[in-house]
């Protein structure tokens, strides 16, 4: 009978610490292309009454996930999120950090995602709510190899790519950035969404950046610019009016969208200070 009451005492206790501290996951999207970022979001909520003291040991947040075929997924690294930090009662704090580094989610499918939290002072682990995501694959739509620019030496050799993914809950085009066999991926991320019958135009200028256009809604196009870095230096939105926009190359190597009239958008980068009919794109000045 001892053996018994102690038992429950244990879990009592254990699912008074549980109650106490909530740990919550947040994922701004469900689907994800391979590769892609994962940004994922830990909220700590603490209601125990007093201050908890995290980050004191190096895995005090750790994380596991299960394809929804068995399969433990493979970790590629450990998470790092370091620094100490306190939560007063009643309080939340919120920690981040990209998983696509740490696992290998190189096949497409289902997953599950767990977070577990280490607190020393209690000597317990509480674990968050699963959250569910997938994986899954783009059809490449265009490729192209391109030298880094460099000021001596043999130039490193680079791939854009182009993807199409179909399969999301909205049509997405995505860069994909690699070496030249595949192997290494330095980043991939979305332009932005696209409708179904559109046929993007990509060219490589002179000083290896990426010229995408490509059409977004029944009379609206997107046009962006990506660096040999994989960063977006560049993008605006043009309509449709009595010319269609389409991508045009100059002489010297560079490109810019001509048809059309150019429209001020929020997301536009640099955001424009005056916008006109030219449809000219100007780059941040370095």
């Amino acid at each position: 009978m001892r053996i018994f009451l102690t038992l429950g005492f244990f879990l009592a206790a254990l699912a008074r610490g549980t109650a106490q501290v909530a740990v919550e996951l947040v994922l701004e999207q469900d689907q994800f292309l391979r590769d892609e970022s994962l940004p994922i979001k830990v909220r700590v909520t603490n209601r125990s009454g007093q201050a908890l003291r995290l980050g004191t040991e190096k895995n005090w947040l750790t994380f596991s996930i299960e394809s929804r075929d068995g399969f433990v997924v493979a970790k590629l690294g450990e998470t790092a999120v370091e620094g100490e930090f306190s939560i007063e009662s009643s309080q939340a704090a919120i920690r981040q950090l990209d998983l696509m580094p740490y696992f290998d989610l190189s096949r497409p499918g289902g997953y599950t995602l767990t977070a577990n939290i280490r607190i020393p002072q209690w000597n317990e682990d509480i674990a968050s709510r699963p959250k569910t995501f997938d994986i899954v694959r783009g059809n490449q739509i265009w490729e192209q190899e391109f030298g880094v620019p460099a000021t001596e030496g043999t130039p490193e050799v680079r791939k854009y790519s182009l993807q199409q993914a179909n399969n999301l809950k909205q049509p997405k085009l995505y860069v994909r950035l690699t070496d030249l066999s595949d192997n290494k991926v330095f980043r991939v991320f979305p332009l932005g969404r696209l409708v179904s019958f559109s046929r993007p135009e990509a060219q490589v200028d002179r000083g290896s950046n990426l010229h995408v256009l490509f059409q977004t809604g029944a009379r609206s196009f997107s046009y962006s610019i990506v660096n040999p870095d994989g960063q977006l230096i560049a993008q605006q939105t043009h309509d449709y009016t009595s010319t269609r926009p389409v991508l045009r190359g100059r002489g010297d190597g560079s490109f810019f969208v001509t048809g059309g009239l150019r429209r001020a958008a929020r997301d536009d980068l640099p955001p424009p200070a005056v916008v006109t009919s030219t449809n000219e794109i100007k780059k941040p000045k370095p």
